[in-house]
């Protein structure tokens, strides 16, 4: 079993910012926990316009807290985000998030991220196993 708290990841290796300050991920659940998926807390600031691509990751995102919205940019298409909102990159699509108010969603990611990925001038994670 595993149990973890918020504060347990904050101001570890696992609490992520991106170099604009854009949004802030704390991943909770990672590939070496070996589960087959990974858990992360992400909060988008508002505002803020987020380009990216899971071209080697499926990705669900529940929205607990703010709204704004999701460009689908592959089939042009906007949807709101508010609380109780979910959606699911299960076509990798390329997507914008565009925060109206600070966003707080939980992200579950398949095939399990590691922690050590960044996101490439597409938004992209590359492919990292544990065996990498």
């Amino acid at each position: 079993m595993i149990v973890r708290t918020i504060d347990e990841i904050t101001g570890t290796e696992r609490d992520v910012e991106s170099e604009n300050g854009q949004w802030r991920s704390k991943r909770i659940v990672l590939a070496d926990d070996k589960i087959g998926f990974s858990v992360h807390e992400t909060t988008l600031q508002p505002g803020t316009i987020n380009d990216f691509w899971y071209a080697n990751h499926i990705e669900a995102v529940f929205i607990t807290e703010g709204e704004g919205e999701i460009y689908d940019k592959d089939n042009d298409v906007t949807y709101p985000l508010k609380p109780g909102s979910i959606y699911v990159l299960n076509g990798n699509e390329r997507h914008q998030l565009r925060p109206k108010t600070q966003i707080k969603c939980v992200c579950v990611f398949n095939p399990p991220v590691t922690g050590r990925e960044v996101h490439d001038e597409n938004g992209v994670y590359p492919l990292i196993t544990e065996e990498s």
